[in-house]
């Protein structure tokens, strides 16, 4: 079957290659009626579709991003993955999505691949293991924006949730309603700015109310080997806590798992708090209050801000960051 090529649609519709052209590519505000009409008919009745390399060799773009997650199954993840292409959608733009299964290697290959795919842009939830290799591709001219992590204070283009203030305000509705000893369950946080952000939010709620902090009732996870100290012996501590604030959808999972088995009610026994929305949460015993962000509003703000530096639209280095919300339900109770 002979391959319907440009010339051949011109031939077709009585007009230059570069009248068709012209039109393919939106400019046709000084053609009349007529000629559009005729183009796309010679368009529609040979079937014909541009080659995207040929068309990404003259425009030097393949409207083409790609997208690199730590986990695509993932709750955030699938929902930022939803706003990205939603933008892309309306744009006109292609998306490529790489997973990395939390894998440093696995995302430096895929940055690489995605590389020479010859993408326009790219975004990016970095596992913070490969900054010096992003910043290569961003020198040799690739635009990338950064989301749900912040590594460290390096310049960059970044769309995060506002993780100190979601976690202040979250604490400060534990401290009104009573709560004054609360486990703080996390991922160490040291080294990685939004963690630390989020434990900064923690601890001057509780400073500005005058509530010591106490070591004991930081409650590490680890995504290989799970809690560092089962949750329910933190129960049995002179200083046990009312409450437990989980720092991560897949903490909160854990942790209810774990006192499930060790048969503490929710929240009759201690109160949970998780951050990030707990999926089907409205079918528990006791629906879990969380801290909901809002990963598609993220996407979306991600393919807005990659494709404005794609078209040279943007400032340099912005770092956006979008509110979170307390969704109150019946996990957190007074005393």
């Amino acid at each position: 079957m002979q391959k319907i090529k440009l010339i051949n649609v011109a031939e077709h519709a009585g007009v230059s290659k570069s009248t068709v052209s012209q039109y393919l590519n939106g400019r046709f505000g000084y053609m009349s009626k007529a000629t559009r009409e005729r183009i796309n008919a010679a368009v529609i009745e040979l079937n014909y579709a541009p080659n995207p390399i040929a068309r990404s060799l003259k425009t030097n773009k393949t409207k083409t991003i790609g997208v690199i997650v730590r986990d695509i199954t993932g709750f955030y993840s699938s929902r930022a993955i939803r706003g990205i292409d939603d933008f892309c959608k309306i744009s006109e733009y292609n998306v490529l999505i790489y997973n990395t299964d939390f894998d440093a290697n696995v995302e430096a290959r895929s940055i690489e691949a995605l590389s020479q795919l010859r993408i326009d842009g790219l975004i990016v939830a970095s596992t913070g293991q490969n900054t010096d290799l992003i910043s290569e591709q961003v020198k040799r001219g690739l635009p990338v924006v950064e989301f749900q992590l912040e590594h460290d204070d390096a310049k960059k283009n970044i769309i995060l949730s506002d993780y100190r203030q979601a976690a202040f305000d979250a604490t400060e509705y534990l401290i009104q309603l009573g709560h004054k000893r609360i486990c703080f369950a996390t991922q160490v946080y040291q080294d990685v700015k939004s963690r630390n952000e989020r434990y900064q939010g923690f601890v001057e709620a509780l400073t500005m109310n005058g509530i010591s902090v106490h070591e004991q009732l930081i409650l590490f996870w680890h995504r290989e080997t799970g809690f560092q100290q089962l949750p329910q012996s933190i129960l049995e501590l002179d200083n046990a806590p009312t409450v437990f604030f989980a720092q991560h959808l897949a903490i909160t999972i854990e942790l209810l798992k774990q006192l499930n088995q060790a048969h503490v009610s929710v929240p009759e026994d201690v109160s949970v708090l998780g951050f990030d929305e707990v999926p089907m949460a409205e079918f528990f015993k006791a629906p879990i209050t969380v801290v909901k962000q809002d990963p598609h509003r993220i996407g979306m703000q991600a393919a807005k801000l990659l494709l404005e530096i794609i078209d040279g639209k943007a400032p340099p280095f912005q770092r956006i960051m979008i509110p979170c919300s307390l969704v109150i339900r019946e996990s957190c109770r007074k005393i």
